[in-house]
């Protein structure tokens, strides 16, 4: 069994980990923006290592989200107790209905819309990380970017404190794995009207670097 697999949406996100790293088994891979694209690359890498006889023994989901306002700030690290799939479900007259509530077979729903966090390896995380911000992550696929959906999401999920693009989908290839999976997030804007401005990429890819030890 091989090391640790980090993976990230796009090149920078995973420079950002691989310049922070201290542990030289880790394999770093940048591998697309979104849910089915993440989940999709994430399963292959795991497949092609399994059928190399080196698999990994964990996975785990980094690079910048958003955060709530009052949970979690710019520059600000996060640890995901639980990846959840935010907008996975149904619209209707009374409201949004998750994926779990819709009446399907639960063998039909895969992980039901969220994925806990592995908790040795959140317990691991969390102490070479004391001062992270910890709480459920939210996945979607479409960037808040109104007041009103910042409001919805708040009232739906009460605990989350971020939100980003993969972690449920990575989540979810390494549940079909059998390993443990984490999220790792370092936050770069406040989740709420879209404003480009108030961005601080720069910022939460260096706190991404300074996180990125704790990856062993």
């Amino acid at each position: 069994m091989t090391g640790l697999l980090v993976v990230t949406a796009v090149p920078a996100e995973a420079d950002a980990v691989r310049a922070g790293l201290t542990d030289s088994t880790v394999t770093v891979a940048p591998i697309g923006v979104g849910p089915a694209v993440a989940g999709a690359a994430t399963a292959r890498l795991l497949a092609l290592a399994e059928a190399a006889g080196r698999p990994y023994r964990a996975v785990v989901s980094a690079g910048v989200a958003g955060g709530f306002t009052g949970r979690a700030e710019v520059g600000d690290t996060v640890l995901g107790t639980a990846s959840i799939a935010a907008d996975l479900g149904a619209a209707s007259p009374d409201g949004f209905i998750p994926i779990d509530e819709l009446g399907m077979p639960p063998a039909l729903l895969g992980a039901g819309g969220r994925v806990p966090a592995d908790p040795g390896l959140l317990a691991a995380l969390r102490a070479a990380l004391p001062t992270a911000t910890v709480g459920p992550v939210l996945t979607v696929s479409t960037v808040t970017g109104t007041t009103t959906g910042t409001d919805e999401l708040r009232r739906r999920h009460p605990e989350a404190v971020a939100e980003a693009m993969e972690g449920y989908g990575v989540a979810v290839a390494a549940a079909q794995a059998g390993l443990p999976f984490a999220e790792l997030r370092t936050i770069s804007n406040p989740i709420g009207p879209r404003d480009r401005d108030a961005w601080r990429l720069h910022e939460a890819l260096a706190a991404l670097t300074a996180a990125s030890p704790a990856l062993r």
